[in-house]
C-alpha cells in the first residue's frame, strides 16, 4: 500500500506569465500576481483531474512492501534516487540502484530488481521509503494548451459560472489522465 507522497523538490510552474499574458492578449503588467495565481491555480487543478505530477519534482514515497513497486503511484516517472528500508536486523539500508530495473511506460511506471537479483527482506511492519523525480521533462502540447484555455476562461471571467458539462478541457485531458 503506498501512502501520500511527500513533495521534497517543488516543482516549477510548466507555464510562464508571458506564454499566460500572450494567451490572454495582456500587454500590461497590472495582473501579473494574478497570473502568477491562476498558473498554480491550473497546475494544481490539472494534476489532481490527470492524476499525474506535471511539472517536474521530486518526491518521497512510502510503502509498505516491495511488492508495492509493481506498480508506482506516480507516473511519469524520471528516475529513482534511493530506496531505504529497515532491514530484518533493525538497521538501516538501501538498496544499490545498479540491482533495481525502473521500467517507466508513460502512465504505468513500476520498479524490478535487475535479472537475477531479489528484493531485500525488510523488517515486519516497517516501511520502505523511494525517493523519485517525477513529472513531464516536456509538457505535452495538448496539457500545455489545456492550461492556457483554462487561464484564459479564468481571467476573462472573474466570478463563479456553472461549468458545461464537457469543455474543451476536458477534451484536451482525457489522454492524459490516470487512474
Amino acid at each position: 500500500m503506498w501512502y501520500p507522497p511527500k513533495v521534497t523538490q517543488a516543482p516549477s510552474e510548466p507555464i510562464s506569465k508571458e506564454e499566460a499574458k500572450r494567451q490572454c492578449v495582456v500587454l500590461h503588467d497590472d495582473d501579473d500576481a494574478l497570473f502568477e495565481a491562476l498558473i498554480s491555480a491550473v497546475r494544481d487543478h490539472v494534476e489532481r483531474y490527470c492524476n499525474t505530477p506535471l511539472a517536474t519534482q521530486t518526491v518521497e514515497l512510502k510503502c509498505d512492501a516491495f511488492c508495492d513497486f509493481d506498480r508506482l503511484p506516480l507516473a511519469p516517472a524520471q528516475s529513482v534516487t534511493s530506496i531505504a528500508y529497515v532491514a530484518a536486523d533493525g538497521t538501516d539500508a538501501e538498496v544499490d540502484i545498479a540491482d533495481i530495473e525502473e521500467r517507466f511506460d508513460g502512465f504505468e511506471a513500476s520498479v524490478v530488481p535487475e535479472y537475477g537479483k531479489q528484493w531485500p527482506v525488510p523488517r515486519n511492519g516497517s516501511r520502505i521509503t523511494m525517493t523519485a523525480v517525477v513529472g513531464y521533462e516536456s509538457l505535452p502540447p495538448s496539457i500545455k494548451h489545456a492550461m492556457l484555455l483554462w487561464i484564459a476562461e479564468a481571467y476573462e471571467k472573474r466570478e463563479n459560472d456553472a461549468p458545461p458539462s464537457w469543455t474543451a478541457f476536458d477534451a484536451l485531458l482525457c489522454n492524459h489522465r490516470r487512474g
